[in-house]
């Protein structure tokens, strides 16, 4: 079994696949989770996540447990798993991922994708907290942030946190990372994978890391991504969607220091520039 993988977790597998092989391993060295796609001889395949440490998997058997009602095919299907091991299984989805891809570029994709978004974004009531709480967190963010952004970027930062009134906002079920490298394209049907990242949330919060990216310069594809999901930012979710943004640009950079991963400390360096530019 591949370094990593507990006993618990490798009796659970064989309990619950029998006889499997490794077809390849998707393992992220900057994360603490195993994945890795399986194959048992009988010619089913499956997903392996597995982690002693990660939220991420908490996270991705609770979204299954809220159920994908009519999504049959377009999301991975939980199989089994276990919170207390740190584990599950997910039938293995067929498909290339989008990021990378002339796909990647097609508005059909976006469409596809708001649709899809649209179906995943269960009502889950509202909350008189959130807003309070992502900021405290944005907060905290900042405070790591010195020495990796100006000063004068954090306090322009506390002054549009300040400036900021969401009050109440209405929750749904988020996917938490959407965007193209959770895609994948098969044969012109898009499909989702990856809920680790999932929790109630805004509505908007699943557009803080597509917009930034692939839609600019692209109003095109916003434009299809939009149409697919049926609603765009209007004024009563302005002020969220600005704190959500904040937290994600100053976090992306935070973060992505801490693990080393320069590129992507870099995009959020971007980010955090076009949000205090006002674009």
């Amino acid at each position: 079994m591949r370094q990593g993988i507990t006993e618990e977790q490798s009796r659970l597998l064989t309990s619950w696949l029998g006889e499997f092989s490794v077809v390849r391993d998707y393992s992220w060295p900057l994360q603490d989770t195993n994945v890795l796609h399986a194959a048992t001889p009988p010619g089913e395949e499956f997903i392996v996540k597995a982690s002693t440490t990660s939220h991420h998997i908490h996270r991705e058997i609770s979204a299954h447990a809220g159920g994908f009602e009519g999504l049959n095919g377009r999301v991975p299907a939980l199989r089994f798993a276990s919170a207390k091991a740190g584990i599950l299984v997910t039938e293995f989805l067929p498909g290339i991922l989008v990021e990378g891809t002339p796909a990647e570029d097609e508005p059909e994709t976006y469409r596809q994708a708001g649709e899809l978004l649209a179906r995943i974004h269960r009502p889950a009531g509202e909350s008189s907290t959130y807003a309070e709480a992502l900021t405290a967190k944005t907060r905290a963010w900042m405070d790591r942030a010195h020495g990796l952004l100006p000063e004068t970027y954090l306090e322009s930062f506390e002054r549009e946190l300040e400036a900021l009134q969401p009050g109440v906002v209405q929750l749904v079920a988020t996917h938490g990372d959407y965007q193209p490298r959770n895609w994948l394209q098969d044969n012109g049907q898009i499909k989702v994978i990856d809920f680790g990242r999932a929790e109630l949330r805004p509505w908007v919060h699943d557009l803080v890391r597509i917009s930034p990216q692939q839609f600019v310069h692209r109003p095109d594809l916003a434009d299809a991504f939009h149409a697919g999901l049926g609603k765009t930012v209007g004024p009563a979710e302005l002020d969220v969607w600005r704190l959500e943004n904040l937290n994600q640009a100053i976090g992306t950079v935070v973060w992505a220091n801490q693990v080393g991963d320069a590129a992507f400390e870099q995009t959020g360096r971007i980010m955090v520039e076009r949000l205090l530019s006002g674009a």
